[in-house]
């Protein structure tokens, strides 16, 4: 069984991103939404990113942005992975030659084999717990029993933390958890006794799935 990927999101400090590298964690996001608490320039994240170490994806999130507020997004950051959290349709999505995931507004009922369909050049889908047209990075947890399986790979998100993400990598046994919230101090500042807890949390679930 393949280890839990982990993506820590709503990096707006060089310390915090650099203490999850620390710690393991796969990617990092940044939230280029100006309505968003955690919200960070495209600028702010480049200079992030230039000094982070190889090997370690940045992810650029965006909510139903213009075409080019998102291709200067591009050209300035240059992330790895696009995030897509709002109506967009799969062939903006697809617009842009990067992977993208899709964001799933899991608060209300969805159809997960639909959206597959739908976004089938999508890398992965990111199940969050907001409903429809809301943001993620709220602390929202849903219904984990909605989740059907899909050949898409899975990206759980929405209110996970230390205390419920070990459970959740059990139940589910996503490709990758996405966790904000529930590693802050604030909005926008993580708390790295937290950070370290929840990748501790995912590491004891993913012994225990073998």
């Amino acid at each position: 069984m393949s280890r839990t990927r982990i993506k820590f999101c709503g990096i707006t400090r060089e310390k915090d991103a650099h203490a999850a590298i620390s710690l393991g964690v796969d990617a990092l996001g940044f939230v280029l939404v100006p309505a968003s608490p955690r919200h960070i320039t495209a600028e702010k994240a480049a200079a992030i990113r230039r000094r982070l170490p190889p090997f370690v994806s940045t992810v650029a999130l965006l909510k139903d942005a213009d075409a080019a507020f998102v291709q200067d997004a591009i050209d300035v950051l240059k992330p790895d992975l696009l995030q897509f959290h709002g109506e967009e349709p799969a062939d903006f999505c697809a617009s842009f030659g990067l992977p993208y995931l899709k964001a799933v507004a899991m608060g209300e009922k969805q159809s997960l084999a639909a959206l597959a369909r739908r976004y089938k050049g999508a890398v992965g889908l990111l199940l969050d717990g907001h409903s429809k047209g809301g943001m993620g990075g709220r602390g929202e947890t849903f219904d984990w029993s909605r989740v059907t399986a899909v050949k898409t790979p899975l990206v759980l998100a929405g209110g996970l933390n230390p205390a419920n993400v070990g459970r959740a990598v059990r139940q589910l046994r996503p490709y990758g958890v996405d966790v904000s919230s529930g590693i802050e101090a604030k909005p926008g500042v993580k708390d790295h006794d937290k950070m370290r807890a929840f990748v501790e949390a995912v590491q004891r679930a993913d012994k225990r799935k073998q």
